[in-house]
């Protein structure tokens, strides 16, 4: 089977983890997030797997290659313009037509049976099956609206507060397609899927499917979010840091509930707790980093924070932006 991953947002939520990247390609626990989403498409038989590019193209083909040491072969496809989650597809169209395909969002880390998902959509004859979870926690992801098995409306945020066990319903970013999709996608132009396709696919009878999934599932958009969710895997492993290439920590340094990308050195007595320093960051002798994200100030100086943006400050040869927490 072939299958898609998006993989051309711009990151702003997680600058300025990506003014030298995209989300995508940003590492998470030792490869980089697009190739675990790779590497599960491959373990549920997808050898063919499309990315499509915009923003920062050439840090994903970095990122992914050929996508053989993930289990699959890709083929790229650039936007000019950023052409949303299903003008992508339609810029895919020639690669994806063959027969039921898969799409990805590409900066989710999970475990949700994606064989089962397929199973769904075949048995019941689905346009197409939407892969959902319940937002137990309610937080800020779109309600999904369904009535028995299909899927009839997409709704705002979820309201706070109610019963456990009568979550809303929230959308995985993952989805099964039948080629004809492509028949309510318009073409060359910017649009997407739960406001242009879907609803009008809907008020025509087709049968878009829910398939309420269990697993872990984890969405990496924000970097608070991306710290908690590196430490909680962390945390199951035995372990509280994460050291990508040539990282260097001084005996005298202390380090806790971090993530160093590569080429991190850490200086004699430094401090450095819940942080995620960039690649190339070095904590002078005697530092404290707390509860903050760091990048070299080279990377920053002179570029414009976008507007969703957590705000930072110049500390020497760093950029630091302070988190809560």
């Amino acid at each position: 089977m072939r299958a898609m991953i998006l993989a051309a947002g711009y990151g702003t939520r997680l600058w300025p983890l990506t003014v030298d990247r995209t989300k995508p390609a940003i590492p998470f626990l030792g490869k980089p997030l697009v190739g675990y989403v790779a590497e599960y498409l491959g373990r549920h038989g997808c050898r063919e797997v499309v990315v499509n590019l915009h923003h920062q193209p050439d840090s994903v083909r970095a990122a992914l290659g050929d996508g053989t040491r993930f289990g699959v072969r890709l083929d790229y496809v650039e936007e000019e313009i950023i052409l949303g989650t299903s003008g992508a597809l339609d810029n895919a169209r020639h690669l994806l037509e063959g027969g039921t395909f898969f799409v990805v969002n590409g900066k989710i880390a999970t475990d949700i049976d994606l064989t089962r998902a397929l199973e769904t959509h075949r048995e019941t004859g689905a346009l197409a099956t939407l892969v959902l979870l319940p937002n137990e926690r309610r937080e800020r992801f779109s309600v999904v609206e369904t009535r028995g098995p299909l899927v009839t409306g997409f709704g705002g945020m979820p309201a706070p507060g109610g019963d456990r066990g009568d979550a809303p319903l929230m959308f995985t970013g993952i989805q099964v397609l039948e080629p004809r999709i492509f028949d309510y996608i318009p073409r060359g132009r910017f649009s997407h899927s739960t406001t242009d396709v879907y609803p009008q696919a809907i008020a025509r009878g087709e049968r878009v499917v829910a398939h309420v999934a269990e697993g872990r599932w984890y969405e990496l958009s924000t970097i608070p979010r991306y710290l908690d969710i590196s430490l909680a895997l962390m945390k199951d492993e035995g372990r509280d840091v994460e050291a990508g290439e040539n990282c260097a920590i001084h005996a005298g340094a202390t380090v806790r509930d971090s993530v160093l990308w590569d080429g991190v050195t850490v200086e004699e007595g430094a401090r450095v707790g819940r942080a995620v320093l960039g690649d190339g960051v070095r904590v002078r002798a005697g530092e404290v980093l707390e509860n903050a994200a760091v990048v070299r100030a080279d990377l920053v100086r002179g570029e414009e924070p976008p507007p969703k943006a957590l705000k930072g400050e110049f500390r020497g040869e760093n950029f630091v932006v302070p988190l809560s927490g």
